[in-house]
């Protein structure tokens, strides 16, 4: 393993201590799964509460007089459509390709003040753009090593958050800035799982006791700690998509299905002249749900063909859905492809029969107030 893939979580100790089987994301070594399972991790989940960390995700911010309206002309989706105390789910596009550098949330502390957290793996390219255009006044922070998150997740959520003391119970996207354990916590409603649930970034020096008090307060509830296993488990059955297989530098929001994401009548963001070409002509091909009818799991690479002998692309993620106990998954296909259809994919050699069907495969309380 490189010297860059050795960044470790402020919490690191505290997963060795817990068992945790470590893997690499993004050049961060971070708690695969626990040993408890992926499955027992992705039921509490769905059920009741987990508490997952996330500090390998970037942050950085953008600050400065002009910087949400920087922001706004440079990523895809529409700043106008929130305010002060909202997050927004957003792209980082190729202004020349239209392709996707990466997915990311933007929390809109104020109009001078910006908070991103892209994906591990992409923020130092994330950054160095918005560098490279950042008008006078505009300064771009990377702050990937400086703050951990926390992702508390379940429907019990709300009654943890509340034992430690922090305040929940806010809109879907919005957030608050508190305090516990001796130093600032943004707290946000948001989370990559379907489940009703928070993200929590904090400073390095404030993590350890804010994982031990959430920990604690989540015994009544039967909060466990979960890994990254099934954080993936959990948003593919949302559908939810993941840099590098469901979208890149390869795959376009429009193929992707995530226009809804894209401010498409703002007079300038990366990618737009591309994207709104491609949008008229309609893709070529775009992103699919699978659902298994036998006992087939899904993974990427494999090919799907609508005959044994018409190739229609090929799997992006799959994975056994816990909560259906069945394979489930996302493939970019050919549009000649339509929803409620059956295709073939090619599981280890073997015809496996899937639907076509539309995310998500299950339904959680992610929006629920």
């Amino acid at each position: 393993m490189s010297d860059h893939a050795s960044l470790h979580s402020p919490l690191h100790d505290r997963h060795l201590a817990l068992g945790a089987k470590l893997s690499e994301f993004g050049g961060w070594s971070m708690p695969l799964e626990y040993p408890t399972g992926v499955v027992a991790e992705h039921t509490a989940v769905r059920t009741g509460v987990g508490l997952f960390d996330v500090s390998h995700l970037g942050k950085a911010t953008v600050t400065g007089p002009g910087a949400a309206a920087y922001v706004n002309a440079t990523l895809s989706n529409d700043l106008g459509r929130i305010g002060p105390g909202r997050a927004q789910y957003t792209l980082c596009c190729d202004d020349e390709t239209g392709g996707v550098v990466d997915d990311l949330i933007v929390y809109y502390r104020s109009d001078e003040d910006l908070l991103l957290v892209p994906n591990a793996a992409n923020t130092a390219e994330v950054v160095r753009r918005l560098r490279a255009s950042a008008p006078d006044g505009v300064v771009v922070t990377d702050r990937h090593r400086d703050d951990a998150v926390l992702a508390l997740q379940g429907p019990r959520s709300d009654e943890v958050l509340a034992a430690v003391g922090l305040l929940g119970g806010f809109p879907y996207m919005s957030f608050g800035e508190q305090h516990l354990a001796g130093g600032p916590v943004t707290v946000c409603r948001t989370g990559y799982t379907g489940e009703r649930g928070y993200e929590l970034v904090a400073p390095n020096e404030v993590a350890g006791d804010l994982w031990d008090a959430l920990l604690a307060a989540g015994e009544a509830y039967g909060i466990t700690p979960c890994g990254l296993g099934a954080r993936d488990t959990l948003r593919t059955e949302m559908g939810y998509p993941l840099h590098g297989q469901d979208v890149s530098m390869d795959i376009t929001p429009v193929q992707a299905r995530l226009g809804w994401a894209v401010g498409w009548k703002k007079e300038a963001f990366w990618g737009r002249d591309v994207l709104l070409a491609e949008r008229e002509a309609g893709p070529r091909r775009r992103l699919y749900g699978l659902r298994a009818t036998g006992r087939g799991i899904p993974r990427p690479g494999m090919g799907v063909s609508l005959t044994p002998d018409v190739l229609l692309g090929e799997v992006t993620s799959g994975t056994f859905s816990p909560s259906l106990r069945t394979g489930v998954g996302l493939a970019l296909l050919s549009t000649v492809v339509e929803d409620g259809s059956q295709v073939g994919v090619d599981v280890r050699g073997r015809r496996e029969v899937f639907d076509v069907v539309r995310p998500p495969f299950v339904a959680t309380t992610v929006r629920e107030d």
